[in-house]
């Protein structure tokens, strides 16, 4: 089985969150879950953004990639929105990487290196109609990989959600999350 280590969204680390963590360790996969805000969740997106910016995006980076740091090298790094920017690097710059998940964000390729490991399998998920992730560059920045790297897939689903795969927000789409979590089943196990 795999070992993944996922990080939460600009909301904290909510119960949905951590249910699909729990999805994962019930198909026999370890699962690490770092907090980076100490415990803090929130209510809405605006609250966690402005916590995220007052924490700094470099430092969430930064907590996420030291949390790596004690952990083996074989690992698939997983993101949420906000927790896209450390699985992210440390997908594209830490050697031994076994996968990348991607949900709701994605960043260019630049912002950790020259390309995309061909080595790293990823998948990018996100809704097609998500104004946040289909207007703010994300869905650009996930077609780069998508054609640059031999083993990257990206994943669009009908709706205009940022947070459809968390079960504890009013955001939940179950239909577009039982896809995204056979996808993303699927993906794991054969890593």
């Amino acid at each position: 089985m795999a070992e993944v280590l996922l990080f939460h969204h600009a909301l904290g680390q909510t119960s949905g969150f951590l249910a699909f963590a729990d999805d994962l360790r019930r198909a026999g996969h370890t699962v690490h879950t770092p907090d980076l805000y100490d415990g803090r969740t929130f209510h809405t997106l605006d609250e966690g953004i402005a916590y995220a910016e007052e924490l700094g995006f470099g430092n969430i980076i930064e907590r996420g990639t030291r949390v790596a740091d004690d952990l083996p090298s074989d690992l698939i790094y997983a993101g949420f929105s906000l927790g896209v920017l450390p699985a992210q690097k440390l997908a594209q710059t830490r050697p031994g990487a076994r996968g990348a998940l991607l949900f709701y964000s994605c960043v260019p390729v630049s912002e950790f290196g020259s390309s995309w490991p061909a080595d790293v399998p990823v998948q990018i998920h996100g809704m097609d109609a998500d104004p946040i992730f289909m207007d703010e560059g994300d869905v650009d920045a996930a077609r780069e990989i998508v054609a640059s790297a031999p083993q990257a897939e990206l994943f669009l689903y009908p709706g205009d959600q940022h947070y459809f795969a968390d079960s504890s927000l009013p955001s939940y789409d179950p239909q577009a999350t039982a896809l995204l979590n056979k996808r993303v089943l699927d993906f794991v196990a054969s890593r």
